[in-house]
């Protein structure tokens, strides 16, 4: 398998708009995860954030929030920003574009939010045009695939602290299967003792 750690290819050439990185000066990064809620794996993150005094920005899947939507309420209150990412987590290049814009338009009502990031980072250019026009779409420029199992999560750990940079949009995943919860905790406060802030999506001008 072929990981890349960066920004998504070929999103990051077929859509330059797109938000991959953020600007805001210093050395501020932007911490999001995706795919859930997740009964499991949502709660123990949630713990870790508020005892670091760490906000984030959670891309919720619509019919993961119908189930449970007291977690998804709890994302929330903790002052969290809450992005969409689609009702049914489709791969926009195998979907209908009709379909595939219904089901993030139905993603974005139960959400509540503008900010869309694309399951898989895959989405077709009339998808994009379309999309773009009433939400803020957001990608990453750092991926440590804590939800691939052929990596563990020291390796995972490694990959995010080694890459990490100012302005870093870095994408977890708050799900069963993610070593995220397994660093979440070292690699925050690391990040922490070496002047590195965290921000929200909402929170800086889009940058390069």
């Amino acid at each position: 398998m072929i990981r890349n750690y960066s920004r998504p290819f070929p999103a990051g050439i077929i859509y330059p708009d797109a938000i991959y990185r953020l600007g805001g000066g210093g050395k501020k990064v932007y911490l999001t995860f995706d795919d859930g809620p997740d009964p499991e794996s949502t709660p123990r993150i949630l713990d870790i954030l508020r005892d670091c005094g760490v906000k984030a920005t959670f891309f919720c899947t619509g019919s993961r929030v119908m189930a449970l939507p007291g977690l998804f309420a709890r994302i929330a209150a903790e002052g969290h920003t809450v992005g969409n990412h689609g009702y049914s987590h489709l791969n926009g290049l195998k979907t209908p574009v009709r379909t595939y814009c219904a089901d993030v338009l139905r993603g974005r009502d139960i959400t509540c939010s503008n900010l869309f990031r694309p399951p898989y980072g895959r989405l077709r250019v009339r998808q994009y045009r379309i999309l773009e026009r009433s939400m803020r779409i957001v990608f990453w420029d750092l991926m440590p695939y804590d939800f691939d199992q052929g990596l563990n999560a020291e390796e995972s750990y490694s990959v995010l602290t080694r890459r990490l940079k100012p302005g870093s949009v870095i994408v977890l995943h708050d799900k069963a299967s993610s070593t995220a919860p397994h660093y979440l905790e070292r690699f925050l406060k690391k990040a922490q003792a070496e002047g590195y802030a965290f921000g929200t999506v909402d929170d800086s001008s889009k940058g390069g």
